[in-house]
């Protein structure tokens, strides 16, 4: 086998997801030549940007389980993170609400797994103080879990992939895995056309995690993939809802229920549903499902109505519980014992983003039990996101527009994102120029018009910052162009 210098890693990470840039950020602390390959345009682009952005504290994961630990461990130290790659973080605290005495049960059972997860400061309150948090939600009883936080799901694992980037791991996207062979202690992934070589293979794949064990040499791991449906609300709603509200979860296949979620940027998520489906790609919405689902929600959240709605989505979680069985897993995170060098990520469900850092250092220290790692003197452990011009003082907008004419232009009117915004989402460092990819970095797109008014003018800055003309335009990489032409 002779391998492309070039091309030749220490470690390649197969799968751009949260749980993969973070490993990247992790390992890029040390002497190591290290690639990230992604099949999509972009990172975040499967389970990690489809999700309800909640940092959760612990309590629903089976005690002694790596889910519990990884979880407990993740929450406790996410506000760091956050802040030191400057992403949106907000503690709210959640509540899980009982509707009638039957629930108790239910609640009972999470306080005592919280307590054998060591998550700390969960209470029982009644309906009164219920009322006083969440003025708009029934209920006679809860559980308040005061360490519960939100986030957002795509900035996280933008700001951990740009600060790996800027610490020196390459990034492929476009990029998919089709073959993997070894010799010689080196494996050679088939990918995107090219070749790669290296000597281990961090296996963080998501729904595909399965597939690329197997074609690495390992096989046995099946993924059953279990959709989530999920309504995104106007930003108006945000008056009724402070903090995410759970119902009792009852016994069922693996999910919590349909919830309520605010979002850091001020909307207010409903889902998820939990439907095993054949396919890993279907991100299909199913009218039975969301009529259920906004049903539900309606019954926790009285006020809320169907105008409200602007938009829906799909996530899937890589669940290694089939149907039959239902429920929880437990994630998979070790060495292949058929395989050298193949460390494997498998069944990375919810809570796998609030997870996501201590699963880095668990595959840290996987690989310092084979061989020294030498720390970087240069390691450069913080990253600075897009100004968020609409939250500024007039004075602070006043001066940035002085010394930057762009932010004197508004782009998106729905959420008020100016065009140096867009410019800086164009030029981000990870060299993404999807729509989606501007989207989630700055905003455009997602207010209650999604993109009717700024969508063409995104095409026209695209053209202006790179050169890409209208026809090259894609909302998520090369089969999905927007445009074949001009009609004048």
């Amino acid at each position: 086998m002779t391998a492309n210098t070039e091309n030749t890693f220490d470690l390649i990470i197969v799968g751009a997801g949260a749980v993969g840039c973070a490993v990247a950020r992790e390992l890029s602390r040390f002497d190591l030549k290290i690639a990230v390959l992604e099949k999509e345009s972009d990172v975040a682009a499967g389970t990690s940007g489809r999700n309800s952005a909640v940092v959760h504290a612990g309590f629903n994961n089976k005690p002694g389980s790596l889910m519990a630990k990884l979880c407990v461990e993740g929450n406790e130290g996410f506000e760091k993170v956050c802040t030191e790659l400057d992403v949106p973080y907000r503690k709210t605290g959640k509540l899980i609400v009982a509707f009638d005495k039957s629930d108790f049960a239910g609640i009972d059972k999470l306080m005592e797994n919280g307590r054998k997860n060591g998550v700390k400061g969960l209470e029982f309150v009644g309906a009164d103080v219920v009322g006083k948090l969440e003025p708009h939600v029934g209920g006679i009883g809860a559980m308040l879990s005061p360490n519960t936080a939100i986030t957002s799901p795509f900035l996280y694992t933008v700001a951990l992939a740009e600060n790996a980037a800027r610490n020196g791991v390459r990034f492929y996207f476009e990029t998919e895995v089709n073959g993997i062979t070894k010799r010689d202690s080196l494996f050679r992934l088939s990918a995107g056309n090219r070749h790669f070589y290296s000597r281990y293979i961090i296996n963080s794949a998501g729904l595909y995690s399965d597939r690329i064990s197997s074609l690495a040499g390992e096989k046995g791991y099946t993924i059953y993939p279990c959709r989530g449906e999920y309504f995104i609300l106007d930003k108006r709603t945000s008056q009724y809802l402070n903090m995410p509200v759970y119902p009792v979860p009852r016994p069922g296949i693996g999910g919590l229920g349909v919830h309520l979620t605010p979002t850091v940027e001020g909307n207010i998520l409903i889902g998820p549903s939990a439907e095993y489906i054949k396919s890993k790609s279907d991100y299909g919405a199913t009218k039975s499902v969301m009529d259920q689902l906004f049903k539900e929600a309606k019954e926790l959240l009285p006020p809320l109505e169907m105008k409200h709605i602007i938009r829906s989505y799909t996530g899937i979680r890589s669940k290694l519980v089939g149907p039959k069985t239902g429920g929880f897993g437990d994630f998979i995170i070790e060495e292949s014992k058929v395989v050298s060098g193949l460390i494997n990520l498998i069944g990375i469900e919810s809570p796998g983003l609030t997870s996501s850092v201590p699963i880095s250092r668990m595959v840290r220290d996987i690989l310092s039990n084979k061989e020294e790692l030498k720390e970087k003197k240069d390691f450069i452990p913080t990253r600075k996101g897009i100004v968020q011009f609409r939250d500024l003082t007039l004075e602070k907008k006043e001066e940035l527009i002085k010394q930057y004419p762009e932010y004197g232009e508004i782009v998106c009117r729905c959420e008020g994102i100016t065009k140096k915004e867009i410019i800086e989402a164009i030029n981000n460092p990870l060299g993404v120029t999807t729509l989606a990819g501007i989207k989630y970095r700055a905003r455009p797109m997602m207010g209650r018009c999604q993109g009717g008014y700024c969508l063409t003018r995104i095409v026209d800055i695209l053209k202006e910052q790179k050169g890409i003309q209208p026809e090259q335009v894609t909302m998520r990489g090369n089969e999905s162009k927007l445009f074949t032409g001009s009609v004048k």
